[in-house]
């Protein structure tokens, strides 16, 4: 039997044979039409960063700056790529922010109080965090009781866990923790003047590995007879995804610590779970529950299974989150990840994660999650009140989902 086919699987959000059926003008306007939306995602962002820089008297785009925003905004990162597959199936998650304050808890207690390796405390809270993510994965999948109503009482609870077993900030972290997300790789090649060279050698990486993997993409697509963006489109976006890795790579590479530690998780991260949601079996199965859950069960998919690994697998990342976030602050507070939940779902829907499921990808979250925190860092800067703020973050929220709708309305009258 063969495999279902995810909705957004090949990152055009279109059927196979949908070409077939049209003739190349039509299919090429269908394609220009469904990538409105990743290429808007992304326009909004340099138009946002933009802004700000102007708004800000250049002060945005100063190197230390650029690392605050990777360093601040990791943890929605984190949260928005679990985000993405659980919304993609159907669910949502109301639970990760105090998820990440309980085992911010268990990390410093086990650090402060227990005297564990850091290294061995990271290790523990990763598997108490896939331990809470069975826990919730349990109740959704087999006992089926709704995801609100399971991470609506994740959230009490964990909140409440958190507050019992942190009480008062535990502080006194060791230095190499507080390191996680504090500090970078700096100076390991030397320096070309005052840039790192170390960074400049990652983003060279980092571009010829995006343009193989864009390459190799498209070479698979058309072998399928599927269809692809066309070509003006596809180079235009190479050249512009390829100039905005430069110049990030530069600014970071005159940056006082380099290439931020917390990063390179970040884009580990971000490659293992584009990998998986595009190019495995676990990664199908997602799209083609949260596509048609009843035709996917025709197709022979352990639903409930898949459903469980899921909410695993979330609580893993906010195991990671959690680590990010107790080494960024140095102590264990349990008041760590107040609206973290909140974040994580407007980065997913902001990155154009579809409100009905079935469609999402892991690099749109990641763009959601850095408009989020330019805003943050910008808003910050201009020294806006912070109620201003979410109020402003809000409308971009508004604005991000209609435009999604919007845009599904006119491909579907195409």
């Amino acid at each position: 039997m063969s495999e279902p086919v995810p909705a957004g699987g090949t990152g055009l959000d279109t059927q196979p044979g949908l070409e077939t059926a049209q003739t190349p003008r039509a299919t090429e306007d269908v394609a220009k039409r469904t990538n409105l939306r990743e290429y808007g995602i992304l326009g909004a962002l340099i138009i946002i960063v933009l802004l700000f820089q102007v708004l800000t008297g250049g002060k945005l785009l100063q190197p230390d700056n650029v690392a605050s925003l990777i360093q601040q905004n990791a943890y929605v990162m984190i949260l928005a790529i679990g985000m993405v597959m659980v919304i993609v199936a159907g669910h949502i998650d109301l639970s990760v922010g105090s998820i990440v304050a309980f085992i911010g808890g268990v990390l410093a207690i086990a650090m402060v109080n227990w005297n564990l390796p850091w290294l061995l405390a990271v290790i523990l809270g990763l598997a108490v965090g896939v331990a809470v993510g069975a826990w919730q994965g349990f109740w959704v999948a087999y006992v089926g009781v709704p995801a609100f109503i399971v991470t609506l009482a994740g959230m009490l609870v964990f909140r409440g866990l958190a507050i019992i077993i942190v009480g008062e900030t535990i502080a006194g972290l060791p230095s190499g923790f507080v390191a996680i997300s504090n500090g970078g790789l700096l100076g390991l090649l030397g320096y070309a003047g005052v840039l790192d060279v170390f960074t400049l050698v990652i983003g060279a990486l980092a571009i010829a590995a995006f343009v193989a993997g864009q390459l190799r993409t498209r070479r698979t697509l058309r072998a399928h007879d599927l269809m692809v963006e066309p070509r003006g489109a596809f180079l235009a976006k190479l050249v512009v995804i390829g100039l905005l890795i430069a110049f990030f790579t530069w600014v970071l590479a005159a940056s006082a610590i380099g290439m931020p530690y917390v990063l390179v998780i970040v884009a580990v991260l971000i490659l293992a779970y584009a990998f998986l949601m595009n190019r495995t079996v676990f990664g199908r199965h997602i799209y083609a529950i949260g596509g048609n859950v009843h035709a996917a069960v025709l197709s022979g998919v352990n639903v409930r299974r898949v459903n469980f690994r899921i909410f695993v697998n979330m609580g893993l990342l906010a195991a990671i989150a959690a680590v990010v976030t107790t080494s960024r602050a140095g102590a264990g507070i349990a008041s760590a990840g107040v609206n973290y939940e909140l974040d994580a779902i407007a980065a997913a829907f902001i990155g154009g994660t579809a409100v009905s499921g079935g469609v999402g990808k892991v690099s749109g979250a990641i763009v959601g999650a850095l408009i989020m925190g330019v805003l943050n860092m910008g808003l910050s800067i201009m020294s806006v009140n912070p109620a201003w703020q979410q109020a402003i973050k809000g409308l971009v929220l508004l604005a991000a989902v209609a435009f999604d709708l919007l845009n599904k309305r006119k491909v579907a009258g195409a």
